[in-house]
């Protein structure tokens, strides 16, 4: 007997899928009923900063919420039993509470029908509580929250080193708290829109830095590696010079190198090396250049190649034996729109030479003296193939030209003429042309050794000039105009002089100066002077040691050797003179 199951599969088929049809119907029937039910309504489960509003259209919900919902007067902090209490009225705090309402009633009419049904079925599940819309001063609130915090918190202080009486001594730190004010801004912001009136507690977190002993130790031991020497920072001519002090600062007392100060001193350095392009400037009357700025290149540390290479250096200082470690700081350049050439037919096209001194502990009168002969050689043009004297640049030199009574080497003694200090203007223009690689053909050392003009700087570098001589002059061999800029600033008692022209590829150098022969100063000698009172002791001359002082100086271009000169400076001892007073006691 044959048995058929067809009919009978049908026959369920047919049951299954009326009563997935009559699920769908009930379903689809439900949520239309559940639409139409909250239709202009807000829907179920939702409430606003606690209060239900769930049911009520726009106007009910706005009606029970401002029943409900106050601005409280203050708002209070405490930490401890310190209490602090902020002044609704000092943040001006305020609700929309219909804004509020208008959030809640449109949270699940956006306008996108798929999403907006998924919150609708979700909000028949799980509960949703809305914020307040609130309005206040921001920045007023976080200055208050930072005088609050300021009352709370506890410096820290960050473990150092430093020198004292020639030894390392480290503070090991200590320990502090502080208040996270983005923290605390949170909290209030979220209890002001939940309409929450309780105390908030600050949160304050501790920051303890502290080393403990053997760290101290090691922390001393990595700082007796950079005592006493220092790193030189570099850019073109000039220089910031890091001491062991500055150095102490960029270690992590935990070991390695302190960032935020590698960070920190590259602001500093960038104060100094870096400027934006400069187009030049050249104005020409009168047989002299009265105005004049080179073209530069616009200067921006290099901060990544910087780090790498400080951190470089320091990592061969901290184990070197040497005393003194230099670095040549990376930079990226941006030319200016017009370089020098375009705005001069003379061949003045770039720096070639420069020169600097300083003249600290200058009289008032020598420091008139130099700013104003600086002033008389500053722009002058020297033609190729002439020949520069120092004195006939400078002109005459008296009280009648302007200059004041300073100190002057004169028949063998120092005295005070008018003019004293226009040797710091000859001496520094000299380092210039050694810089530069001119021929010099006549230049003469002082008398004796002079401290102003050893002032950074080795003995021997230095011209003395007196009209008619001796004076200070040198050739033009180049195949353009040279310009002689000069500049002094007599707020840091400073000096410079640049020579810019046409580059024909010289390198100049100059040998370390070697002192020889070198002589004790004569016994200091007292003169009677009745013009000063009985007692009275003046001292008009000081004493100076005896030396011989040479160097070479040696010019090349291509290879080869265009100028090997030895300068020699022989400078007397020289003897402390004393005036003694003989006359009447007054």
């Amino acid at each position: 007997m044959k048995i058929t199951f067809k009919p009978i599969v049908k026959k369920y088929l047919l049951r299954v899928i009326i009563g997935l049809a009559v699920f769908i119907l009930i379903i689809l029937a439900g949520a239309f009923a559940y639409v139409a039910a909250y239709s202009g309504k807000v829907y179920p489960n939702s409430s606003i900063a606690g209060v239900s509003v769930a049911g009520k259209n726009p106007q009910e919900a706005f009606t029970v919420l401002s029943k409900y919902v106050s601005v409280p007067p203050e708002i209070t902090l405490n930490y401890q039993d310190q209490i602090f209490k902020i002044k609704s009225s000092d943040i001006k705090l305020s609700y929309d509470l219909s804004a509020s309402v208008q959030n809640a009633y449109e949270f699940t009419r956006g306008g996108d029908i798929f999403n907006d049904f998924e919150k609708r079925i979700k909000l028949f599940f799980y509960p949703n509580n809305f914020n307040l819309v609130t309005s206040f001063d921001e920045d007023m609130l976080k200055k208050i929250v930072s005088i609050i915090a300021g009352q709370i918190s506890i410096d820290s202080v960050d473990p150092s080193v430093s020198k004292v009486n020639g030894s390392i001594l480290v503070n090991k730190g200590s320990a502090g708290k502080e208040v996270n004010q983005d923290k605390l801004i949170s909290a209030i912001i979220n209890n002001l829109a939940q309409n929450r009136k309780e105390e908030i507690t600050v949160p304050v977190e501790d920051v303890d830095n502290t080393l403990n002993d053997t760290e101290a130790k090691d922390y001393a031991s990595r700082a007796e590696k950079f005592f006493g020497k220092n790193i030189s920072l570099k850019f073109e001519y000039d220089s910031v010079v890091l001491q062991d002090s500055a150095i102490f600062k960029l270690l992590n007392p935990k070991g390695g190198y302190d960032g935020e100060a590698i960070e920190d001193t590259l602001k500093t350095v960038a104060k100094t090396f870096e400027r934006d392009p400069q187009n030049p400037k050249f104005v020409f009357e009168n047989g002299k250049v009265t105005e004049f700025e080179p073209a530069l290149d616009g200067i921006k540390i290099d901060t990544g190649q910087f780090e790498t290479q400080l951190i470089r250096k320091l990592e061969d200082l901290e184990v070197s034996e040497e005393k003194s470690i230099e670095l040549n700081v990376p930079t990226n350049k941006t030319p200016p729109e017009i370089t020098t050439d375009k705005v001069n037919n003379l061949g003045i096209n770039e720096l070639i030479g420069r020169g600097t001194s300083t003249y600290y502990h200058s009289i008032p009168g020598r420091v008139h003296n130099i700013s104003l002969a600086t002033s008389r050689i500053n722009g002058t043009l020297v033609k190729p193939g002439d020949s520069f004297s120092f004195n006939t640049a400078l002109g005459d030199v008296s009280a009648f030209t302007g200059y004041q009574q300073a100190y002057i080497i004169s028949g063998g003694k120092t005295i005070l003429g008018d003019g004293g200090g226009v040797c710091q203007v000859s001496s520094t223009l000299f380092r210039a042309l050694l810089n530069s690689g001119l021929p010099i053909t006549e230049r003469q050392a002082h008398a004796y050794r002079v401290s102003y003009y050893e002032q950074g700087s080795s003995p021997g570098l230095d011209a003395t000039v007196y009209s008619p001589s001796p004076d200070l002059k040198f050739v033009n061999d180049t195949p353009g105009y040279i310009l002689i800029e000069a500049t002094a600033d007599t707020k840091n008692y400073s000096l410079v002089f640049e020579i810019y022209g046409t580059s024909d590829g010289r390198v100049a150098s100059i040998t370390k100066p070697v002192v020889t022969g070198v002589v004790a100063p004569p016994e200091d000698l007292y003169q009677d002077d009745p013009s000063l009172p009985s007692g009275t002791i003046k001292q008009i001359d000081y004493k100076a040691w005896g030396a011989k002082v040479t160097f070479n100086y040696v010019v090349t271009r291509d290879g080869q050797e265009i100028i090997n000169k030895t300068f020699l400076s022989n400078y007397k001892p020289w003897q402390a003179v004393y005036l003694r007073g003989t006359g009447p006691s007054q």
